[in-house]
């Protein structure tokens, strides 16, 4: 099996952010992958990933060209309506959760979670991935251009992390 290089010339930006409901309505006129970063105000591991992972410009470029990024705060009080589905915030405790949060980490609430979507959300909800915890940003890096790339459709990611030499750059 060969080595195969990929060379992607991205524009180094800063992520644009989306809410849930924004990123439904532009996937509806462009379908592409939507990446759900679930987080909480209170978590340190979400502020380091921000910092971090997020503010990189390479990462963000790719983002943006890719996929349509979403914070989802899995605390957050606000309704969020998709496909007729009500989802709540449900008070727990001294906190609780959000309804699509639960439902997007399959009730495995831990943050941060970074969870990929299938651009064909609109027939139905097809999760790839979900990426649990603090993901530095040359793995993150590697992680979206895997699922970005359609490469988890063809070969591991085992296999696509052995065989493939990243020339990934910015202009």
């Amino acid at each position: 099996m060969g080595i195969f290089v990929l060379s992607l010339s991205v524009q180094a930006q800063e992520v644009k952010w989306y809410t849930f409901e924004e990123a439904i309505e532009l996937n509806k006129k462009e379908p592409r992958k939507i990446m759900v970063d679930v987080y909480t105000d209170w978590c340190g591991w979400c502020k380091v990933m921000d910092r971090n992972t997020f503010s990189d410009s390479i990462v963000g470029g790719y983002l943006n060209l890719k996929y349509y990024p979403v914070k989802l705060n899995a605390e957050q009080k606000e309704d969020i309506v998709f496909r007729d589905i009500t989802y709540k915030f449900i008070a727990q405790g001294t906190r609780g959760y959000h309804e699509l949060a639960a439902a997007l980490l399959n009730n495995q609430m831990g943050y941060p979670a970074i969870v990929f979507i299938d651009e064909n959300i609109q027939q139905k909800i097809q999760i790839i991935h979900v990426q649990k915890g603090y993901v530095q940003t040359g793995q993150f890096n590697d992680i979206i251009r895997y699922i970005g790339g359609d490469h988890y459709k063809t070969m591991s990611w085992e296999n696509w992390k052995t065989n493939q030499k990243s020339t990934f750059s910015a202009n």
